[in-house]
């Protein structure tokens, strides 16, 4: 290769390297540095078992993020369908090799590595449905017959995985896939029809018993804590006065009561904002949630600048799946939601999800980067 060519080359790996995002970067670390510190307060004063591991894996997908946002977005959009398709078959395969924990079996072991379909299906079902709207007109969008194929893509994967069981990711999954039909520019009517079908469909699922025991449980509790307060609805109360006594500027770092006392479950993923509340108060909390909402805003930013419909509802798509991460988590700690297990991202600990969120900011670093770059819409679906 010609001396010539390598300088272009290097040239233009510079020339990208130089338009990544670097503040969307930072509020990602800033946030992620509020997990590993949250994270070494449960472990009371502890780097082990979570803040370094945790650490460890942020700086792991920060490399990732990076790698894909320098690809080019034609890439994404050609493994759009490859990569919906793999996650499906993963999905399928779980009732049938998956690995079962507390109750549940939602993880495949690969070479000593588990890994859970459901987290990759939310890259999956993004790109895809961006892939197949990319190449519809405007007309197309609401016809039926041009509905089906989107609804088929979300209710497949959503039926899959409740059945693992896991409401809580069914429901992202669900809302995340409806987001992006709206976004494509589906009609108003027709959207609230399917809202209405859904309304419908969610109260036969309760009304005949077809959400587990528990989940119903969560449900009635969400409702009413205090009709067994020291059964099922005794975590959201303990959250709750965890909460409530940060009170304005927190009761100071690794002095949480609720937090140190052990008074809540599942303080490392599902509750980590009650003890971030409790130790840094309303100044704190509202601090976090500025820097997700920053994030958001940001994201947002790409998605509107872009030039592919690719590009765009893909980006779209990652920013609701993240916001939906944020609202459902610190809505259940705070009793405006059911309980129902999806941790705070970047924050909470866990690799999965942590891959889950920063693989889909590399798909939105990718579309900044590469924000020119205009792809033909052509009418293939698949």
């Amino acid at each position: 290769m010609s001396p010539m060519i390598l300088s272009s080359r290097r040239r233009g790996f510079r020339d990208r390297v130089s338009r990544l995002h670097f503040p969307l970067l930072i509020l990602l670390t800033m946030i992620a540095g509020a997990g590993v510190v949250t994270l070494y307060s449960v472990a009371e004063g502890s780097w082990n078992p979570w803040a370094l591991k945790h650490a460890t894996r942020y700086g792991a997908a920060l490399i990732l993020l990076v790698a894909m946002g320098l690809i080019g977005i034609r890439f994404w959009k050609a493994l759009a369908y490859p990569i919906y398709f793999a996650a499906l078959a993963a999905l399928i395969a779980v009732p049938l090799i998956g690995e079962s924990h507390m109750g549940a079996q939602r993880w495949i072991e690969l070479g000593g590595f588990q890994i859970q379909p459901s987290e990759a299906m939310k890259i999956g079902l993004v790109m895809g449905l961006a892939r197949y709207y990319h190449g519809l007109r405007a007309e197309q969008v609401s016809h039926i017959l041009y509905l089906i194929p989107p609804l088929l893509m979300i209710g497949v994967p959503v039926g899959l995985v409740f059945m693992q069981p896991d409401l809580g990711t069914a429901l992202l999954l669900g809302a995340t896939g409806v987001a992006i039909v709206f976004l494509a520019g589906l009609s108003w009517r027709i959207g609230f029809l399917g809202i209405v079908s859904a309304v419908v469909a969610g109260y036969g699922a309760y009304r005949y018993e077809i959400l587990k025991s528990y989940q119903i449980e969560r449900i009635l509790t969400f409702l009413n804590p205090d009709r067994d307060p020291l059964g099922q609805g005794y975590h959201l109360l303990q959250s709750k006065i965890a909460l409530g006594s940060g009170g304005l500027d927190g009761k100071g770092y690794m002095e949480g009561t609720q937090s140190q006392l052990k008074f809540l479950p599942e303080m490392q993923t599902d509750f980590i904002f009650t003890i971030f509340g409790e130790e840094f108060g309303f100044v704190g909390a509202v601090g976090l949630l500025a820097l997700y909402l920053g994030v958001i805003i940001m994201a947002m930013g790409v998605a509107l600048r872009a030039k592919s419909h690719f590009a765009r509802l893909m980006s779209m798509g990652v920013v609701v799946t993240f916001a939906l991460y944020v609202f459902i988590n610190t809505g259940m700690v705070m009793g405006l939601a059911p309980v129902v297990g999806v941790p705070l991202p970047l924050v909470s600990y866990g690799g999965s999800v942590m891959v889950t969120i920063m693989a889909g900011f590399g798909l939105v670093m990718s579309a900044h980067v590469h924000h020119d770059q205009e792809i033909m819409r052509s009418r293939e679906f698949f």
